[in-house]
């Protein structure tokens, strides 16, 4: 199986142009599930010692798909978790038998598990100009971490999207930045001028000549991870809401742009989301916006 795992991994690669982050995930739940075909899959020897081997692909049904999917909830993994579970697996047969290494596809008749879906959470404009307007120091590392928020809210890129982005990707004259999102897909996204300047004051103090735009100390790309601890750094510092985190100030970017006006298609866009119903859940985070047009319109209100 190891082997049309690795083979189905180059096609997301090389054909579909999926994202790292997604190949990764599709392959751990790949070898999530070629551990439950094995006999071992309990961590003990007694299923080969009682001579069960481990179920072969062609092996696999209906029934053996099932019986996984039930080993995932009683292993108390999330709804959204299993989805992707579910996609990897209707993912992987319909490449096996394209390819010819299936004659029937037993993950076909597969269904996606309904996801209740969560309302982000966000900041207000106030709660984001206290933690901008923080006094951050004075240091190169306080200088990267301020543009690193500036660009954050200004643009509503990811996470991934932020710690690969070179240099050269900011055209500092027409106020845009060069975003290469999920899929690799480019996208240009305006960058306003609080971010640009932090940006600018920034390089004039970085000591690295590197391609890549944020260093971490050892003057290497910063990673998402060392990221992540910037902007948790920075929510504790300013006293803001519990459970936060950098998609935090994406969340905000859309909720604010919407909140004053923006139509809901160039969200979509500067987000870079591919369906627009994925940016439609902006559009309940806050009620006072309807509240205001709902005074305004409605003859009894």
């Amino acid at each position: 199986m190891q082997r049309y795992i690795e083979k189905f991994l180059r096609y997301l690669e090389i054909e579909k142009n999926y994202s790292a982050c997604t190949i990764l995930s599709y392959k751990e739940d790949l070898f999530d599930f070629k551990n439950f075909l094995s006999p071992v899959r309990n961590k003990t020897q007694s299923a080969i010692s009682n001579g069960v081997k481990a179920i072969p692909l062609e092996s696999v049904d209906y029934l053996t798909l099932r019986k996984y999917l039930v080993n995932l909830k009683e292993r108390g993994l999330l709804a959204s978790t299993i989805s992707r579970h579910i996609s990897c697996l209707r993912s992987f047969f319909r490449f096996l038998c394209r390819d010819g290494y299936l004659k029937t596809n037993p993950a076909k008749s597969l269904l996606s598990q309904k996801i209740k879906r969560h309302l982000p959470q966000f900041l207000t404009e106030e709660e984001v100009g206290r933690m901008l307007n923080m006094s951050l120091g004075k240091k190169e590392q306080s200088y990267r971490d301020k543009a690193i928020l500036e660009t954050f809210y200004s643009t509503g890129m990811r996470i991934s999207e932020l710690v690969n982005l070179d240099t050269q990707d900011i055209d500092f004259i027409s106020g845009v930045v060069k975003v290469r999102g999920k899929g690799k897909k480019e996208r240009l996204l305006p960058i306003g001028d609080h971010a640009i300047s932090a940006i600018r004051a920034y390089l004039k103090m970085r000591k690295s000549a590197s391609d890549a735009l944020f260093l971490n100390k050892g003057g290497r790309r910063l990673s998402v991870l060392g990221t992540r601890k910037v902007v948790y750094k920075y929510i504790r510092s300013a006293s803001l809401k519990s459970g936060l985190s950098p998609h935090t100030l994406r969340h905000s970017f859309a909720t604010h742009l919407l909140n004053r006006g923006a139509d809901l298609r160039s969200v979509q866009e500067l987000l870079g989301h591919v369906n627009l119903s994925t940016t439609q859940i902006y559009t309940h985070l806050t009620t006072d916006r309807l509240k205001s047009v709902y005074k305004k319109a409605h003859p009894r209100a």
